[in-house]
C-alpha cells in the first residue's frame, strides 16, 4: 500500500520536473535546468484582491493532496475522505468563487473547475472500501483535472 502511494507521490513529481533539461556543469555533476517553453495559457484578468483569494484557494488545494495522500500512507480513510469531502469537493468551490469575482473566470474554466470537483466527491465515495486499487485512480482523476485546469490558465492583474 505505502509502495503504491509512493509511486504516485513519484509520479506527481515526475510530472511537476516534466518541465526541467538535464546539464552538465564545468565540474560534470549533472544538474537540471529549466525549459523556458512559450507561455500559452488563457490570461484570467483579476483584481488584486481576487488574484490573491484565488492563489490562496490553489494553495489550500495543494496542501489538501498533501494531506490526503499522508492520511492514505496512515491508513486513515476516514480522514482521507473529510479533507476531500471537506476541501476539494462541491460546497468548497461554491464557497471559494463566491468570493473570487466568478464573471471574469471563462466559462471553459469554469468547466474544469467543476471536473475537478466532481472527482474530488468520486475519490470521497471510494475512502471507504480502504482498498488502493480503488482509490489510487480516483486520486489520479484529481490530479489530472488540477493539471489540466493549471495548463490552461494563468492568473494576471486587470
Amino acid at each position: 500500500m505505502i509502495r503504491s502511494v509512493v509511486f504516485s507521490m513519484a509520479c506527481l513529481a515526475a510530472l511537476l520536473a516534466s518541465g526541467c533539461a538535464e546539464q552538465k556543469t564545468a565540474s560534470g555533476i549533472t544538474g537540471v535546468t529549466p525549459v523556458h517553453l512559450p507561455d500559452v495559457r488563457t490570461p484570467v484578468q483579476l483584481d488584486a484582491e481576487a488574484r490573491q483569494e484565488h492563489r490562496a484557494v490553489m494553495l489550500q488545494h495543494l496542501e489538501t493532496i498533501q494531506a490526503i495522500v499522508a492520511a492514505l500512507a496512515e491508513e486513515d480513510y476516514k480522514l482521507a475522505q473529510g479533507l476531500t469531502e471537506t476541501h476539494l469537493g462541491f460546497f468548497i468551490h461554491r464557497h471559494a468563487m463566491a468570493r473570487q469575482q466568478p464573471e471574469n473566470f471563462p466559462p471553459a474554466y469554469h468547466d474544469l473547475a467543476m471536473a475537478h470537483h466532481e472527482a474530488a466527491e468520486k475519490l470521497a465515495d471510494a475512502m471507504p472500501s480502504r482498498d488502493l486499487k480503488q482509490i489510487l485512480p480516483q486520486l489520479n482523476h484529481v490530479l489530472k483535472a488540477c493539471v489540466a485546469c493549471h495548463l490552461e490558465y494563468k492568473l494576471r492583474s486587470s
